[in-house]
């Protein structure tokens, strides 16, 4: 027999490698099934260095852990890939392409063809996402219907974190968004800028409709506390600069080496002379205002001098993100240069402060009108609680922006999944042939959401899986699992709500790439030789 494949390689021939594909596939649903929902256990995950991270976020999991096995990670970059599209559902997904691979495992066995199943599989994704269209509700004007947003961003925080925080955080996440949308705009969740303090607890963790600045001012005469501020938002080199072009002096006296100096200095002094005569020009008694300077250059001693005496808080080097979001939030637009200031220039904040924490500094700038950006401060005493604070915001950031720009929900709990179920049984009936198993598979292996539900939740999961499907079978409504009791309940009454962009993105990305597993016959490794040989 002559052999074209190298004698080095590995190779698994057809049967070998799809143990080896249905094997990965259940392995890593099986790390993962416990954590889904609400009453999902956590995961702790240990770095080489001792770092400690406790998280029941799939798509940190999935991230974070070694996983070697190349069909284990092809999956998990699938999952990743679903989280970076719509923000939620990668456990699910782990999950469902797990339980198509664990049930065609048993099809496979009594000899029937994969081509067969995939055909299969095929006619019911089509057949499950029409019904999803058919199944979703409509929510006309999101933006307003303040409740919904609440319950789904609720619905997904609360399979990350423990209810007690998801609540609170789910109006923060909801006010925020909506604190950033702009007409006839796209929503940019940039414009929200999510910091951490260490200190105090993670119930303390607000939104601050203004923005937050990681640093403070650099002058120790400087005011800390400012009311009715005009807020200046330039990016002005406030600093000695020496000549750009590479030049030598030749001086015949001291005098002219000091006059020389002194021009130069007078250059940046005339600038920082500019905007403190322009503070006293728009600051006068009658309307008590004061003056904040927020600077993306640098501001040198001298200057900073100068500005402290004329009462004015001077912030250098913001971050390029904070210039942008400086206009949004206070009004006014960011300058280029001092020449010709106008009061349209200036942004406007009630209230300007400092906070000191240990070495670091924070300046908040909070009270102002109309914001288009806002500051999500995470407060918490260790490193993990603001590490799985800070994922599960951005996660209902995300949910809430879905909603936004789905104009639809689907009733979550479980209920989409046992209502196709339910649609599928019926489906099947229409379908010739062989691929009917297919059909088949796809339409149990969506009942391991509901089912994984119960059982996470302590429940007798056969006994009441089948309660919730004799119930959707009768009324027609949709219905899906309590975490609490295990009994059918309507979602919509309970105001839990699932995204419709991930239920869709799921549909379409599991069967596929569960198809594409199932249809391997053969994997090599190595095929070519590390020396070339």
């Amino acid at each position: 027999m002559v052999t074209v494949v190298n004698s080095k390689a590995d190779v698994l021939k057809a049967s070998q490698a799809l143990a080896v594909n249905l094997n990965a596939a259940k392995g890593l649903q099986e790390v993962m099934r416990t954590n889904l929902g609400p009453r999902g256990t956590l995961k702790m995950l240990v770095g080489g260095a001792g770092q400690i991270k406790i998280t029941k976020d799939g798509v940190v999991l999935l991230s974070e852990m070694q996983i070697q096995h190349p069909t284990a990670s092809m999956i998990a970059r699938a999952a990743t890939a679903q989280d970076e599209m719509t923000g939620d559902g990668t456990t699910s997904s782990v999950m469902f392409i797990g339980e198509l691979m664990k049930l065609a495992e048993q099809c496979l066995a009594e000899g029937l063809h994969p081509r067969l199943i995939a055909e299969g599989f095929d006619l019911a994704r089509e057949d499950a996402i029409k019904f999803l269209d058919e199944f979703k509700v409509p929510v006309p004007n999101a933006l307003n219907d303040r409740e919904k947003l609440v319950c789904v961003a609720r619905t997904s925080l609360r399979t990350k974190i423990a209810p007690s925080l998801a609540d609170p955080m789910a109006e923060v996440a909801v006010d925020a968004v909506r604190c950033i949308k702009r007409v006839d705009q796209p929503l940019d969740l940039n414009m929200v800028e999510v910091l951490h303090m260490k200190n105090k607890l993670t119930t303390d963790t607000r939104l601050i409709k203004g923005l937050v600045l990681d640093h403070g001012a650099r002058h120790p005469d400087m005011p800390k506390r400012l009311e009715n501020c005009y807020i200046l938002t330039c990016n002005v080199s406030l600093e000695y600069e020496k000549s750009e072009v590479n030049a030598g002096f030749f001086y015949s006296s001291a005098e002219q080496r000091d006059r020389l100096a002194e021009s130069e200095r007078r250059f940046t002094d005339e600038k920082v002379k500019k905007i403190i005569d322009f503070k006293n020009k728009v600051c006068t008694e009658e309307n008590k205002k004061s003056f904040v300077l927020i600077n993306q250059k640098g501001i040198d001693p001298p200057s900073l001098e100068m500005l402290a005496r004329a009462g004015i808080i001077a912030l250098r080097r913001a971050k390029r993100r904070n210039m942008e979001r400086l206009p949004l939030a206070v009004g006014g637009s960011a300058v280029n240069s001092v020449e010709e200031l106008v009061e349209e220039d200036l942004g406007h904040a009630d209230l300007v402060y400092e906070q000191a924490l240990e070495d670091d500094k924070f300046t908040f700038i909070e009270g102002v009108k109309n914001p288009f950006s806002c500051t999500v401060m995470i407060q918490g005493s260790t490193e993990h609680s603001i590490a799985q604070m800070k994922d599960a915001i951005k996660d209902g950031l995300r949910a809430v922006q879905n909603t936004i720009e789905d104009e639809a929900l689907v009733p979550g709990a479980g209920a989409f999944e046992v209502a196709a179920h339910v649609r599928l049984e019926e489906f099947k009936k229409t379908v010739e042939g062989k691929a009917r198993l297919g059909v088949e598979l796809f339409g149990k292996a969506l009942l391991t959401v509901p089912k994984t539900l119960l059982e996470n939740s302590g429940m007798d999961m056969q006994e009441k899986l089948i309660k919730v499907v004799a119930e959707r079978e009768s009324k027609g409504t949709p219905v899906g699992v309590s975490v609490a009791t295990g009994d059918p309940i309507d979602p919509t009454i309970e105001g839990i709500w699932d995204n419709y962009i991930v239920k869709k993105q799921m549909l379409g990305l599991a069967p596929v790439l569960a198809q594409q597993l199932l249809l391997v016959d053969e994997v090599i490794r190595a095929g070519k030789s590390a020396q070339g040989g």
